[in-house]
């Protein structure tokens, strides 16, 4: 009985000592990007896409973004063309802003070839149009910037995206309706799309002008 008992507890203790097996430690190690790989600067741009239609368009280079005037411009030109100068959607609005041939008669450019061949009057144009719209909404931008309608914070910067998708007029009605008077382009983007998009801008820099021509 004495012999079973003995051969027990070796088995017993063989079992013990091999399930300890073999282990590694692994050691942590802390991993430190090399100065030369830090990046130290806001190097973020706009990078527009591939399928330019003009070679004039690489000509224009892409400023960095953020939330002053160019950043809001470069945003909103990528919504409505991909910020391509030589864009004439299927409605007929043209450029990178997409401007009707109403809108730009009213800054006094008539001669749309050259509109769409001149991304410096494109340029133009679209400062002069926020000038004009930001001296026909003046009273409601005091008014409502900083309120909520709808749950969305109202801006100058979005405000004026949404006149410039549009028109100063229907963004009154939006406004003075507190968002009941809502309406959409052809494409399905609406006024409190644009506002709630658009939202938070410093577009400041840009004077507003009655009457603002090119």
């Amino acid at each position: 009985m004495k012999r079973w008992i003995s051969f027990i507890l070796h088995l017993a203790m063989i079992v013990i000592l091999t399930s300890f097996g073999s282990y590694t430690v692994t050691k942590k190690v802390d991993y430190k990007v090399p100065d030369s790989l830090k990046v130290e600067a806001n190097t973020e741009i706009l990078v527009l896409k591939d399928s330019l239609d003009s070679s004039k368009d690489l000509k224009i280079k892409p400023p960095f973004l953020g939330k002053a005037y160019n950043g809001f411009k470069e945003a909103l030109a990528f919504k409505e063309s991909q910020g391509r100068y030589s864009v004439i959607n299927t409605f007929g609005y043209l450029g990178k802003y997409q401007f009707g041939l109403s809108t730009l008669s009213l800054m006094g450019v008539h001669d749309s070839k050259n509109f769409l061949n001149d991304p410096a009057l494109q340029e133009k144009t679209f400062e002069t149009n926020i000038a004009r719209n930001k001296w026909i909404l003046r009273r409601d931008i005091k008014r409502f910037n900083g309120k909520r309608i709808r749950g969305v914070e109202i801006t100058e910067s979005g405000i004026l995206a949404a006149a410039h998708l549009a028109g100063a007029g229907n963004v009154k009605k939006y406004l003075r309706s507190y968002g009941k008077n809502d309406v959409a382009d052809a494409y399905g983007s609406s006024i409190s799309y644009y506002i709630r998009k658009f939202a938070g801008y410093d577009i400041s820099r840009i004077a507003q002008k009655r009457n603002a021509k090119v």
